[in-house]
């Protein structure tokens, strides 16, 4: 074999830093994509979206010639291990879809060879290893499946790769060693789960569990924001040197490509009966919608929480003390602040700003919207926004956004769900 690994879909934000990190540890990795503009960006040693140290560290794994790139899908055939980054996708009643990954297999199924092990990575529907394997079986060919699900934040992966442990599975010790060992190129241990429908279940179980904690503290926020008190003074008062409390995430959007759908999975798998992910979907979701209305009833100020600084006086509130009018949104400009789905990222997938831009545009008189890192002809320069904004947003706490002071507009009304200008008013003045 040419390869010891082939990915296929290798030039996305699972795939590319998994082959970058096996290459620079030794592993001879093709990254196969039929994204042959993106192919270009890495072949020139740039990574096609942000990714820490990740331009850096693709250099260094080309000028080591252990990574190659490939459009055609020969390389396949050319490979001991093919590791295919497809995952189950919901559709638009949030059920679970495998065609997905046997649409892919179909496709490639000739360029298979008997003794090559195929690892799935993405997050798969319970038993999806299971059948793949019967469907290689089935057709004569012996390809042993593993499922190795990914762990990775996006933006943070080279470095998570080398640190967080991998779960590995397989249907039979010996490929069950053969993932492992390849895997311990770059982890620092593998665990392994006794089935694939074990591991398909904690990558899911990982992903609900974290959307769930998100829903949690966004609904205190609901709560606290109804009742027109400040939350993140609760907040810091149930954490403050109280690590039972240390765990509970702070309100903001919670959104991307994995959470909602890995939770969906979870709930159909479970005849949808899954009551705790489904009501973390609703509180979720519905925090964009939650913002509007707040603003759409011509809340007083304490309704729709906004800027606080600590060295101000915690009622004085930015927007002024008088109550809005009923229906004054549909005579004022919003702005929001970040279109990826969180902060530091360029992934537009799944971002609940693009719901807020939505419902906003239905009830107010215009929405501009603006990003740091995403390309978009649509959106508009932050001064601009900033400029010609009643009500601004902070949908997606860039770290550049803290270089804007609420303050100097003391005429506008700047949302804030994610406590992000208090902090970082807070850390300049201890500097």
């Amino acid at each position: 074999m040419k390869y010891d690994l082939c990915i296929v879909g290798g030039a996305g934000h699972v795939g590319l830093p998994l082959g970058v990190a096996m290459a620079n540890a030794g592993v001879s990795t093709v990254l196969f994509d039929t994204n042959r503009e993106a192919l270009e960006v890495i072949a020139g040693g740039r990574f096609p979206f942000k990714e820490k140290d990740g331009d850096r560290e693709l250099r260094r794994a080309l000028e080591k010639r252990k990574l190659a790139t490939a459009h055609t899908p020969d390389v396949i055939g050319r490979s001991a291990f093919v590791l295919l980054v497809v995952g189950t996708p919901v559709d638009e009643y949030l059920n679970p879809s495998i065609h997905a990954i046997t649409r892919v297999i179909d496709a490639y199924l000739p360029y298979f060879k008997n003794g090559q092990v195929l690892i799935l990575r993405s997050t798969v529907y319970p038993g999806t290893s299971e059948r793949i394997q019967r469907y290689f079986r089935e057709r004569s060919k012996r390809v042993n499946v593993a499922f190795c699900p990914e762990r990775i934040v996006e933006g943070n992966a080279l470095a998570e790769l080398m640190t967080l442990p991998q779960i590995v599975s397989a249907f039979d010790p010996q490929t069950l060693g053969k993932v492992s060992k390849l895997f311990r190129n770059i982890a620092p241990k593998t665990v392994a789960t006794a089935q694939p429908v074990e591991a398909e279940l904690a990558k899911l179980f990982s992903n609900a569990w974290r959307y769930i904690k998100f829903a949690v503290g966004n609904q205190f926020f609901m709560i606290a924001a109804d009742h027109g008190l400040d939350y993140h003074r609760i907040y810091q008062a149930m954490r403050e040197d109280y690590p039972r409390n240390r765990d509970l995430p702070s309100p903001g959007f919670a959104a991307g490509p994995c959470l909602l759908k890995d939770t969906m999975q979870l709930a159909a798998y479970h005849s949808n009966n899954f009551f705790l992910g489904h009501a973390a979907m609703l509180v979720n979701e519905g925090m964009p919608n939650f913002i509007v209305k707040k603003l759409r009833h011509g809340a007083s100020p304490a309704a729709v929480p906004t800027v606080r600084f600590a060295n101000e006086n915690p009622l004085r509130e930015l927007i002024g003390a008088e109550a809005a009018a009923p229906g004054w949104l549909k005579t004022k400009t919003v702005g929001i602040l970040g279109m990826a789905f969180k902060g530091e990222s360029d992934d537009p997938r799944d971002s609940l700003s693009y719901k807020l831009k939505k419902i906003a545009e239905a009830e107010a008189k215009r929405v501009l919207c603006t990003d740091e890192y995403i390309k978009d002809p649509a959106f508009h320069p932050v001064r601009t926004v900033l400029a010609e904004s009643d009500i601004v947003i902070l949908a997606a706490p860039h770290k550049a956004y803290a270089a804007i002071d609420p303050r100097r507009y003391p005429a506008k009304r700047f949302i804030d769900i994610w406590n992000f200008w208090p902090r970082h008013s807070n850390r300049a003045a201890r500097a």
